[in-house]
């Protein structure tokens, strides 16, 4: 079947074209809804790990659901990667393909997505997709991968392949999946969920061209596409015209251990359009920590400015989410490079990388977008997979995303314990847990072995998870920012690094590097694991004296702290002296002025 141009000029009224929006975003909503309610793995029915939408013949997004934005943001890569490879190169009505190629597209191989065509009075109008994590693709190591040497280590690879040919589902590709997968059962059943999820995307996308017709509907979506861009636009439109720097650095890549690998980042802004520049970042490394471009970095970027520029709590009106946030941002990045690897370099272990490059691109625009940055997130991934093999024989595997924290904000105190940045999953219950896989969750709770970045806001604190295994089994564990620490903002201080460490049941405890692969782990040992802290935003100083005691209270200031870098007074029986805390502030501002000059500069100064 042929493809119609859905690229139609058609106007609709305003208000016929605020119907179709909110019709197109339920039909997302609804994809992900059942994506997630239908599938069995933790990974995706709890955490969440998932993306929805509808895209037109020309794979521009005209609506996603409220998943994780790289799971959206990429799936028109996908779709251009499947366009490149698809099996006969034609679309028939009943057909259902999988893709999950790093370099046809993709975000990482274990996300696979699926893809439904959308017919209309027999012309092929446009395409339901989705993507979700899925528990073991056959990879080199249960769950999740990082030592590894090239892209087939990293499991089954998917270019273009049809599940399901005209309405026929192909047999033989589902007893191959059913034989290279530690976890079939979970995999299969995850793909029928994912199936179903688009196969409805499909239905409800015909019932609204039943109503308006594809006329209306797709030059409602072009406006709506249209207005997004044109509203991103007059948001870039805001920055001085400039390069904006910043650099950072991650630990290492998994198994070439204190090499730290370099980040550098430039934001160019030019009128109302904007180019990421990683030039200059690390060469690209002969592990899995490595960044498929199309389906990963730039989507990264696309994120960034997206937080940044379109926050909700800083718009009157929000944004219907499409193609239009895309198209006024360029990411470049040379070819061999960390974050544009060259085939068949290996490149799952990618989202730490990821969140970096965003929190980078925030802290280069910091000095002229004062009132939308913070300070330096955690900006680092927890995932941790957890294996062993079953007593009646076979893998049992889980997978876990931990939280991390945002720094400090212009209004506000950065988050606890939350994914961040890229990052949107859910945790996953302990219950959870304890009732499916032979593992019990020592400690979840709030670090409290350092403090997080002081400020007038302060940092956000992040979380310590310790996961003992009752059987033997094994950890790969992929993580960042043991070194490189948040960055505090506008006179606020840094954050703290997080660790790893490994215990075993005879109580003794190492500390290991943040990215470990198939780490075996007796029976009563395990991993606990130390999200860094935010960083602090603004002046310690003007932090209201009222909200250090509170923190003093819950335990997340000591009194050393509140008085050194605060100069707030506290007395032994959590008591505040305000008149000793007056004086001491003012004594430490005269001492920071005859050391250094003029005091820290307000956000708003920074902006000048």
């Amino acid at each position: 079947m042929t493809s119609s141009n859905t690229n139609t000029q058609a106007k609709v009224d305003p208000i016929t074209l605020q119907v179709i929006s909110g019709g197109l975003h339920t039909i997302a909503q609804e994809m992900a809804h059942v994506l997630y309610r239908m599938s069995f793995s933790s990974i995706i029915r709890e955490s969440q790990d998932i993306g929805a939408g509808l895209f037109d013949t020309e794979f521009n997004t005209l609506t996603e659901s409220e998943g994780s934005p790289l799971h959206i943001g990429s799936i028109p890569a996908y779709l251009r990667g499947i366009s490149q490879c698809l099996q006969g190169g034609v679309w028939n009505e009943g057909d259902v393909v999988i893709h999950n190629h790093p370099y046809y597209g993709s975000s990482h191989s274990p996300d696979l997505c699926i893809v439904v065509p959308v017919f209309w009075r027999g012309e092929l109008v446009a395409f339901a997709a989705n993507t979700a994590h899925h528990v073991d693709i056959g990879a080199a190591t249960p769950g999740l991968i990082i030592d590894i040497p090239d892209v087939y280590a990293e499991g089954m690879l998917f270019a273009g392949i049809k599940l399901y040919e005209g309405g026929k589902r192909n047999e033989g590709l589902w007893q191959y999946i059913s034989h290279n997968s530690r976890t079939a059962k979970q995999t299969k059943d995850d793909i029928d969920a994912q199936i179903a999820s688009a196969q409805l995307g499909a239905q409800r996308m015909q019932e609204l061209l039943d109503s308006y017709g594809k006329e209306t509907v797709f030059g409602a979506a072009n406006q709506l596409m249209d207005y997004t861009e044109s509203m991103m636009r007059a948001r870039i439109a805001e920055i001085p015209d400039g390069e904006y720097f910043a650099e950072g650095f991650l630990d290492d890549d998994g198994a070439n251990r204190d090499k730290p690998l370099p980040i550098k980042v430039c934001v160019r802004v030019q009128g109302d359009s904007v180019e990421v520049d990683l030039t200059g970042s690390a060469d690209q490394v002969p592990t899995g920590f490595n960044v498929p471009f199309e389906g990963s970095t730039k989507p990264a970027c696309y994120c960034a400015f997206r937080a940044m520029l379109t926050d909700t709590a800083l718009t009157e009106i929000k944004l219907p989410p499409n193609e239009g946030s895309f198209r006024p941002i360029k990411v470049t990045a040379p070819k061999g490079s960390i974050f544009n690897p060259i085939f068949p370099a290996a490149a799952e272990a990618r989202f730490t990388q990821c969140n970096r490059m965003i929190d980078l691109i925030i802290q280069a625009l910091s000095p002229v977008l004062p009132h939308r940055a913070t300070a330096g997130n955690s900006a680092a991934i927890s995932f941790a997979a957890y294996s062993g093999i079953k007593p009646e024989g076979g893998y049992w595997v889980f997978l876990e995303v931990n939280e991390g924290a945002y720094g400090g904000r212009p209004a506000s105190d950065g988050p606890d314990s939350i994914d961040n940045l890229m990052a949107n999953t859910r945790n996953n219950p302990i219950e959870d847990l304890g009732m499916h896989l032979p593992m019990v969750c020592d400690r979840y709770e709030l670090r409290d072995d350092v403090m997080p970045g002081a400020g007038k806001f302060r940092g956000g604190i992040g979380v310590v998870k310790s996961q003992r295994l009752l059987a033997d089994g094994a950890i790969t564990h992929e993580s960042e920012r043991h070194l490189d620490v948040p960055w505090g903002a506008f006179g606020g201080t840094e954050g703290a690094a997080g660790r790893v460490e490994i215990f075993l049941p005879d109580g003794t405890v190492r500390e290991t590097y943040s990215k470990i692969s198939n780490l075996r782990v007796p029976a009563g040992g395990g991993m606990s694991y130390y999200s860094p802290c935010g960083g602090g935003y603004g002046d310690p100083l003007d932090r209201p004296a009222q909200k250090v005691l509170e923190d003093v209270m819950d335990d997340f200031c000591t009194l050393d702290r509140a008085r050194e870098v605060y100069g707030v007074i506290i007395s032994e029986d959590l008591v505040l002296d305000l008149a000793a805390t007056q004086s001491r502030r003012l004594l430490m501002r005269l001492e920071r002025q005859a050391d250094s000059g003029p005091s820290v500069a307000e956000p708003a100064s920074a902006s000048a």
